[in-house]
């Protein structure tokens, strides 16, 4: 469970995008913005831990709310969230032949056609579409295969990552890593805001409770746990970056872990394998959302708020199958969209987890205000000073994406992806209310 919380959270950016946080912030400066928004996660994930611990049912998200705020007020929330875990698995397909093409240059078979100025290449279909298949076969046969699965690639992760950092240890050097904070400081800012998008998915261990052979008190510190990782993990990697390169090669890295990797073992096999590493990342992050996404559509479809074909178990593997199908399919078909839309549809659906990490804050509130006796066993100390600083810190991190923000959505193209969303789900909403 460690693995499937800690592989959620590392997907592809800490290969992709290590360069681009120490350049806008700085060394110190991508430190002190992974700290600071690795505290205010931390303080929403202690909420989910006494939540999960005490209502340990697939779903999450959707039960607690519903038992603090209400059955409509739960469906708005659990719709936030599908929207955001169905987007990372549709990205996912783009970004395995993405990440494969640094290896193979030669994948490229031609391009189908152009969508919003973005090449939609037969070559990253068939890699994103077999990607698709295989994650589909590893969920569809119980959590137990994508747990194995999900524990294997991790392994494999965090022995890319012992690599680049023991080689910045023993051949980098700390004046590579100056300037420690870029001028202006307002770096760190930019840096700040991207940082709870990367730790997103600690949340699908509450999702997959039910299925999980642990004492219920050890899932809260699990959950907990995994964000510390998850924050160790980005702060390790991007220093390690930045005392393997000085300014001017990082400035022109292509892709600036796996060049590092390069730099400080003199051997371009360093760099591929940091590059497979951070295809594990994509695979552990899309195995994990297929996991939450389909015990999302579980919980919906039992509490009759979509169609009830979602709440069927496979009469073997006991999955929720026609909700991982149904993810497999259409992450099967989004590479033929082009890179475009699924960049909108991504951060998109990082503006609906927000929502949900807001919903299940102040559910957390309301329970132990209102259930002070519900049996928690892992309970949060200073629970007043966990809550209120998860319902004061998801709100300034919503903000984020509003217009006044400098990482504000794009309208209307971003925002548009949202009211499409709101207005399917209000529309379902409406007809399982009269229907109930």
């Amino acid at each position: 469970m460690l693995a499937l919380s800690f592989g959620a959270m590392i997907g592809w950016s800490w290969v992709l995008m290590t360069g681009h946080w120490v350049q806008t912030a700085g060394t110190l400066g991508t430190l002190i913005a992974f700290a600071v928004g690795g505290l205010a996660i931390a303080l929403i994930g202690l909420t989910y831990s006494e939540l999960a611990s005490a209502m340990p049912r697939a779903g999450g998200e959707h039960i607690y709310t519903q038992r603090a705020l209400g059955r409509n007020w739960s469906f708005a929330c659990t719709w936030a969230l599908l929207f955001a875990y169905l987007n990372v698995c549709l990205f996912e397909s783009v970004a395995l032949p993405t990440a494969v093409e640094y290896l193979l240059p030669s994948i490229r078979l031609g391009t189908l056609w152009e969508v919003l100025g973005a090449e939609v290449d037969l070559g990253f279909v068939l890699i994103g579409s077999s990607g698709a298949a295989i994650m589909t076969w590893v969920n569809y046969r119980g959590i137990h295969t994508a747990a194995v699965f999900q524990t294997v690639v991790t392994v494999l992760i965090i022995a890319a990552g012992l690599l680049l950092a023991t080689g910045s240890v023993l051949h980098g050097s700390a004046s590579n890593a100056e300037p420690w904070i870029v001028s202006p400081a307002t770096g760190i800012l930019s840096v700040l805001i991207m940082v709870p998008a990367m730790l997103v998915g600690f949340d699908v261990i509450p999702q997959s409770a039910e299925e999980i052979d642990l004492p219920h008190a050890l899932i809260g510190k699990v959950l907990v746990l995994s964000v510390i990782a998850a924050v160790m993990w980005y702060v390790v990697v991007s220093a390690s970056v930045a005392f393997a390169l000085d300014g001017h090669a990082l400035a022109s890295a292509g892709m600036a872990t796996a060049d590092a990797a390069t730099a400080v073992w003199g051997g371009t096999w360093a760099g591929s394998i940091l590059v497979l590493g951070g295809i594990g990342g994509i695979l552990t992050s899309w195995n994990a959302f297929i996991v939450g996404g389909s015990r999302v559509l579980f919980a919906l479809a039992e509490s009759g708020q979509i169609p009830a074909v979602f709440a069927r178990l496979h009469p073997k593997y006991k999955t929720p199958y026609v909700g991982i199908v149904a993810i497999g399919v259409l992450s099967a078909l989004s590479p033929l969209f082009g890179r475009t839309i699924l960049v909108w549809l991504i951060n998109a659906g990082s503006f609906g987890v927000m929502i949900a990490f807001l919903f299940v804050s102040i559910s957390f509130l309301v329970l132990r205000r209102r259930e002070p006796d519900l049996e928690r066993p892992y309970r949060v100390a200073l629970p007043n000073l966990v809550g209120w600083g998860a319902v004061v810190l998801s709100m300034v991190l919503l903000s984020f994406y509003l217009p006044w923000s400098p990482s504000a959505l794009i309208w209307p193209y971003e925002w548009l992806v949202i009211l499409v969303w709101a207005a399917i789900g209000v529309a379902l909403f409406f007809w399982y209310r009269r229907a109930g």
